[in-house]
């Protein structure tokens, strides 16, 4: 299905074309019509499958064609992590460029000038905010937000927000929201906390379920059975024997990416990090390095699994295993996006052998295990104990906070010459530091 047969306003249709969309994904064609239709959502959709677009496309028209308060947030979108955030205000500039949306990102761990900048916003009025649930929550308290005329709210990657611990932010936000608004819920997984707080916040939702409950057979699958301190040299061997490619290595402890980073700068590799040790502009400027192919490598922790649009990932590596299937399949489907082929290495220490056996239960198939090189040295079978089924839970609270800089959104722009739609004549502020 093409977009323009949507029926989208003409200035939002040269927006999607101008970032080079044509065909709608299989999420897009069932949530679009639903949105527009202003009913309430739940829709079950991983990262890959073109979920960002599917609710900011139907959003931005449903804003464009209805009369707005002048003076009020339109649309929120709560979103966990300060990445996406990003990702999602970026996306939205895009896609609203040749129109007069406002918009701003927020989050914290700026500075008291970006503090400021968001205050104005938010009490003067934007068409869509893309918030934490911490930043926003610190806002609400100091009482000037103006939320009255909100129309929308959107939550996305809301299992991943429950399982931070932000099931009673997202609860305090909502009661600030008017009651009559239409509100979408987009989660990967659907456990039965989400299910009880979409009873809560949702009236009468329409439900699509896309959701990849396993890998695509694309990303091709293998693990290394190996001890823990030949990781290292085994990553370092991965990436010397392979063409130069975009890699993203996964590791589940910041301690682990520092030194593994630190080991391939040495070994003369182009190296990215990202752990939630680093300043903001440090993990941005890391993401930008790895996007633009300055880095062809970025060692990471899971704050990278989810939520984060990384095209031509060609290998993903496991330097851990996931604490969970869901982790890793959100790891491994980093690779083979956009009807491309991808491969996803593993590595398994004795440790870590019931909690891949458990992840295998859920593919319900074994993953190939692959020849480990001689060179390394012997390497332990693979005997994994039978043991009770386990899960990772969330990783604590965090991750919430921080306002950017350039990246927050940003006023529509006219075309050359042309002028730019008015909406409501309502005069928009720039609302970028």
């Amino acid at each position: 299905m093409y977009f323009h047969e949507f029926d989208f306003d003409d200035d939002l249709l040269d927006g999607i074309d101008a970032m080079g969309y044509k065909t709608a994904t299989p999420v897009q064609e069932q949530v679009i019509p639903v949105i527009l239709s202003g009913r309430d959502l739940i829709a079950s959709a991983q990262t890959g499958t073109g979920k960002t677009a599917a609710f900011l496309l139907p959003t931005i028209q449903n804003i464009l064609s209805h009369t707005n308060d002048d003076h009020q947030i339109n649309c929120m979108i709560i979103v966990p992590t300060r990445e996406l955030a990003v990702q999602i205000a970026q996306a939205l500039e895009g896609m609203s460029y040749f129109t007069n949306i406002s918009s701003i990102a927020v989050y914290g761990g700026g500075d008291g000038a970006s503090f400021a900048i968001e205050k104005k916003a938010l009490s003067t009025g934007a068409d869509v905010v893309i918030c934490t649930p911490g930043r926003m929550i610190a806002h609400l308290n100091m009482g000037y937000v103006k939320l009255q005329g909100l129309k929308y709210l959107i939550l996305d990657e809301a299992d991943r927000m429950l399982d931070m611990g932000f099931h009673d932010d997202i609860e305090k936000i909502i009661s600030f929201l008017p009651k009559d608004r239409q509100t979408l819920l987009f989660s990967a997984t659907m456990p039965e906390k989400m299910r009880k707080l979409a009873l809560k916040i949702l009236q009468d939702p329409i439900q699509v379920n896309i959701a990849i409950s396993k890998p695509p057979e694309r990303i091709k699958q293998e693990a290394f059975v190996v001890h823990e301190e030949q990781k290292v040299p085994l990553v370092k061997h991965i990436l010397s024997s392979r063409p130069t490619e975009s890699v993203i290595v996964f590791c589940s402890r910041k301690q682990n990416v520092k030194t593994l980073a630190a080991v391939l700068r040495r070994g003369k590799f182009t190296v990215e990090e990202i752990h939630s040790d680093l300043e903001q502009d440090k993990r941005e400027q890391s993401l930008l390095n790895f996007k633009n192919g300055k880095s062809k490598v970025l060692v990471a922790t899971d704050i990278l699994s989810r939520g984060i649009d990384i095209e031509d990932i060609d290998l993903v590596i496991n330097y851990d295993v996931p604490n969970d299937g869901e982790d890793y399949i959100h790891r491994i489907g980093r690779t083979a996006r956009a009807a491309t082929d991808g491969t996803a290495y593993t590595f398994i220490s004795p440790k870590e052998q019931g909690r891949f056996s458990r992840i295998e239960e859920l593919l319900g198939k074994p993953v190939d295990k692959a020849t480990v090189p001689p060179e390394l040295g012997p390497v332990p079978e693979y005997t994994p104990k039978v043991r009770r089924p386990g899960g990772g839970g969330g990783n604590g609270r965090g991750g919430s906070h921080h306002r950017g800089g350039s990246s927050g959104g940003g006023q529509g722009k006219p075309r050359n010459g042309q002028k730019r739609r008015n909406n409501n004549n309502r005069p928009k502020q720039q609302k970028k530091p």
